[in-house]
């Protein structure tokens, strides 16, 4: 096997997706190994640069050009959204309890970023400010809506029934707080 990433193939080869990235580029499907925590919390304390994803799939979301590689380092800082489609290290019983919650508010943040794009849900109230007691650099948003980024191709499908998204703060250019 190749360690160079190879374009798409005429015949697919299945891969278990666990995480997804999107970045400027692409939208970035494997696995992260050795996860012992939920997503986001790994996001939190990463104290490396890069993101080892596995078995990825990477979708270029200008060409949508499919990318299959063995392995692909993602640089932390250029993730703006992520979601754990497989909670392997995670308590179902307190992520229930944590999308429970009450105490939410609805927003609309946008990316202004190479591609621009629109997401749109509920958070926690100010979620996304700079808290200097935590320091997070990411914040859950339960049921997001993405718009300006086509999603007919059928692995950028996914974004549209994800039942929340983890979205890094300081990659967020604007947001309408309806809260």
């Amino acid at each position: 096997m190749s360690d160079q990433p190879q374009p798409r193939a005429n015949a697919p080869q299945p891969v278990f997706v666990e995480d997804v990235f999107l970045t400027d580029v692409f939208l970035i499907k494997g696995r992260l190994p050795n996860k012992q925590k939920r997503l986001t919390n790994l996001l939190e304390d990463f104290a490396r640069t890069f993101l080892p994803v596995h078995d990825a799939t990477l979708v270029s979301l200008r060409t949508r050009e499919v990318i299959r590689t063995a392995v692909v380092m993602v640089n932390v800082s250029e993730v703006i959204l992520a979601h754990e489609l497989v909670d392997v290290a995670g308590d179902e019983t307190l992520r229930r309890l944590a999308g429970s919650s009450e105490k939410k508010t609805k927003i609309r943040a946008f990316y202004n970023g190479a591609t621009q794009f629109e997401i749109a849900g509920q958070i926690e109230p100010g979620a996304y400010e700079s808290q200097p007691l935590t320091n997070r650099k990411f914040f859950i948003m339960q049921k997001p809506l993405v718009r300006g980024i086509d999603l007919q191709h059928p692995d950028l499908q996914l974004l549209k029934s994800l039942d929340y998204a983890i979205l890094k703060k300081d990659r967020m250019a604007y947001v309408y707080d309806f809260g």
